[in-house]
C-alpha cells in the first residue's frame, strides 16, 4: 500500500515499528544476534488489515448469547432458545438473550412475536435480536417487566407493534428497544473487560490488527465511562492485541455534553485506544425495514422506515460536536437519512469552515447521483461494508425498486469520485472476515457465487482499492494514515499474511484464502 515501493521483498522491524523495507539482501545485513528473523516462504503480506466499523462488544455479548443466526423458521428459533437454555444455570430474574435471527430466511417470513417466545418461557424474561441489531423481539415476562403495555405511549425514533387490540407484540424497533433494555441488570467493568478480550483474540485470527468499534451502547446501562474504564485498563496493562479507535455512540446532546466537558475528544488515547468520532445512529436497517427512505418501500408502502431524529435534532448534534473538534461519523442505510445527514454536514462547514475534518457516513447503502457527489463535494469518508453485498443483492431491488438499486453500494462511483474509502464488516451484523469482504468487493457476488457475473457488475473495485480500503483507507477515516495502513519505514508493524498472492489469484476464489498469520505490534498474536 506505499506507492513509493508497493512490493518489496523483505521488512525490518525494531521496538514495533517498521525499520527498513527492501530487498531480502538489504534487509538480513541488518541482523544481528538478538535478531528474530521469519521466513514467510513466499507467501504476501499486507499492511494488518482494519476493520473501520464493526461493534467489537457487541460481539464479545454475542459470544455468550444464544447464536440464532441460520434459524429458518420461528419455530427452529424457539428450540434453538429451548436447547441453550438447558445448559445454563438460571436464577430467578435472570435474563435470557438470543441473535442473529433473519425473518427473511424464516418459512414465514414474518417476525416472531411475544407468543411465539412464551412457548420458550414464562418465567424468565427473554429477548431475542435480528441479526442486523435494530429489531429485537421479547416475551411477555420481559413486557411485564418492562411495564410495557397497551397504555405506553409511543416513543419518537422508534416504535413497538401492537395487534388488533392495541397490545404490544413483543417487537421493537429502533429506540422502542431502549423500553426493555434499560431494565436489564448492567454488567461490571471487568465483566466488560473480559469480553472484549474473548472478542479481540477471535478477531486478530482473520489478520485483523485495527478496529473502529461502536462500543457505549453494546451493554445495558449504556454507560460510556465503564466502557472507557475497560479499554483503557486493557490499554495500560497492553492486554489488547489489536488497536482500537471508538466510534463514540452518544444519542442525546446531554450525553454529549457530559463526555465532552469530561475531557474526551477525538484522538484522546494511545496507541492501543483512542477516541475517535461522535457516532450518530440516524435510521435503521434494510432488512428490518427500518432504514429511513425518501419514498415508501416498494414492498410495503405503508412505511417509509424510521427516522431516529428530525433534521433539527440531527443538527444540533453534528453541530456541538464539530465545535468542539469532534469529527462526526452517521449510520445511513436509507436515501432520506443521507440527504439529511449531508445536509447537517453543509450547514455546520459553512458556519465554521475546516478543511480536513473528515466527517464520514457509516454504511451508504441507498444512494443516488446526487448523494454520490456530495461524498466528495464535501470531502466525507464513506465506511462501506461489502460483506453486506451477500445478503442485501438479493433484497434491495425488492425493498427501494429497481431504478433506485441501480445506484445503491456504488463503490466504484465512490472510487471514481476521488471519496476516501474505508472498508469494515459491522460485526456481528456479518462476519468480521476480511477476506470474504475483499471477495464481495471484487465479484459482486454472494458467497455461493451468485450470480454469474455479480450483482451491477459495473461496480466491481479492484483487489488493490480492496485492500486499500481494508488498510490505508480505513486508517485514513482515523486520522492515522502517517502511522498505521501501509508497509512504510516508522509506521507500526502490523501486518497479516495470507496463503494466496490475492493480487495474483482468480477474484472468485479470494473467499477461500486464509489468514496464516497476524503480527501486531512486531510480535506474531495468531498463527496457523
Amino acid at each position: 500500500m506505499d506507492k513509493r515501493q508497493p512490493i518489496a521483498q523483505a521488512v525490518a522491524v525494531k521496538d514495533g515499528r517498521i525499520s527498513s523495507v527492501g530487498t531480502v539482501e538489504e534487509i538480513l545485513a541488518l541482523k544481528d544476534a538478538d535478531t528474530k528473523v521469519i521466513d514467510l516462504e513466499g507467501k504476501l503480506m499486507v499492511p494488518g488489515f482494519n476493520d473501520s466499523h464493526m461493534h467489537l462488544l457487541s460481539y464479545g455479548t454475542s459470544l455468550m448469547k444464544a447464536n440464532l443466526i441460520g434459524t429458518t423458521s420461528i419455530d427452529h428459533l424457539v428450540d434453538r432458545m429451548k436447547a441453550f437454555m438447558e445448559n445454563l444455570n438460571l436464577q430467578q430474574g435472570s435474563w435470557v438473550e438470543g441473535r442473529g435471527w433473519n425473518h427473511d430466511h424464516f418459512h414465514e417470513k414474518k417476525f416472531p412475536t411475544r407468543y411465539d417466545l412464551d412457548k420458550i418461557s414464562t418465567e424468565f424474561p427473554i429477548i431475542t435480536t435480528r441479526a442486523c441489531g435494530h429489531v429485537s423481539v421479547v416475551n411477555s415476562k420481559a413486557l411485564e417487566l418492562a411495564g410495557l403495555t397497551k397504555n405506553t405511549p409511543q416513543i419518537d425514533g422508534g416504535h413497538f407493534d401492537v395487534d388488533e387490540n392495541g397490545q404490544p407484540t413483543g417487537v421493537l424497533r429502533e429506540k422502542a428497544l431502549n423500553l426493555v433494555s434499560e431494565h436489564i441488570p448492567a454488567p461490571s467493568v471487568q465483566y466488560i473487560k473480559e469480553l472484549l478480550m474473548k472478542a479481540a483474540d477471535n478477531v486478530i485470527t482473520e489478520g485483523i490488527t485495527s478496529v473502529q468499534s461502536d462500543d457505549f451502547e453494546a451493554m445495558p446501562g449504556k454507560d460510556f465511562n465503564n466502557v472507557l474504564t475497560a479499554y483503557s485498563e486493557l490499554a495500560s496493562e497492553r492486554k489488547l492485541p489489536l488497536r482500537v479507535y471508538e466510534q463514540c455512540l452518544l444519542s442525546t446532546k446531554e450525553r454529549l455534553n457530559s463526555f465532552l466537558e469530561q475531557g474526551f475528544n477525538t484522538g484522546v488515547g494511545d496507541d492501543l485506544f483512542k477516541i475517535g468520532p461522535l457516532k450518530v445512529l440516524a435510521d435503521g436497517s434494510l432488512g428490518a425495514r427500518t432504514a429511513y427512505l425518501s419514498k415508501p418501500y416498494a414492498d410495503d408502502t405503508s412505511t417509509r422506515g424510521i427516522c431516529v431524529y428530525s433534521q433539527r435534532e440531527l443538527d444540533e448534534l453534528v453541530s456541538l460536536a464539530h465545535n468542539a473538534g469532534m469529527h462526526v461519523a452517521i449510520h445511513c442505510i436509507g436515501d432520506k437519512t443521507m440527504y439529511m445527514s449531508f445536509d447537517s454536514f453543509e450547514k455546520v462547514l459553512s458556519k465554521n469552515p475546516r478543511d480536513d475534518h473528515r466527517h464520514s457516513i457509516i454504511h451508504c447503502q441507498i444512494t443516488d447521483e446526487t448523494l454520490l457527489d456530495k461524498y466528495g463535494d464535501l470531502g466525507v469518508v464513506a465506511h462501506i461494508q461489502p460483506i453486506f453485498i451477500d445478503y442485501d443483492l438479493h433484497i434491495v431491488e425488492d425493498r427501494v425498486g429497481k431504478e433506485l438499486a441501480k445506484t445503491s453500494y456504488n463503490w466504484k462511483g465512490m472510487f471514481d469520485r476521488g471519496v476516501n474509502v474505508a472498508c469494515g464488516s459491522d460485526c456481528p451484523v456479518e462476519t468480521f472476515d476480511v477476506l470474504k469482504g475483499i471477495y464481495c468487493a471484487v465479484t459482486r457476488k454472494d458467497l455461493k457465487g451468485y450470480p454469474e457475473n455479480g450483482w451491477l457488475p459495473d461496480q466491481k473495485i479492484t483487489v488493490e482499492q480492496a485492500v486499500y480500503g481494508y488498510t490505508l483507507g480505513a486508517a485514513f477515516a482515523s486520522f492515522e494514515e502517517d502511522i498505521k495502513g501501509s508497509i512504510t519505514p516508522g509506521k507500526l508493524a502490523d501486518f497479516t499474511v495470507l496463503s494466496e498472492d490475492i493480487f495474483e489469484i482468480c477474484p472468485d476464489t479470494i473467499n477461500d484464502v486464509k489468514v496464516l498469520k497476524t503480527i501486531f505490534n512486531g510480535k506474531v498474536v495468531f498463527e496457523v
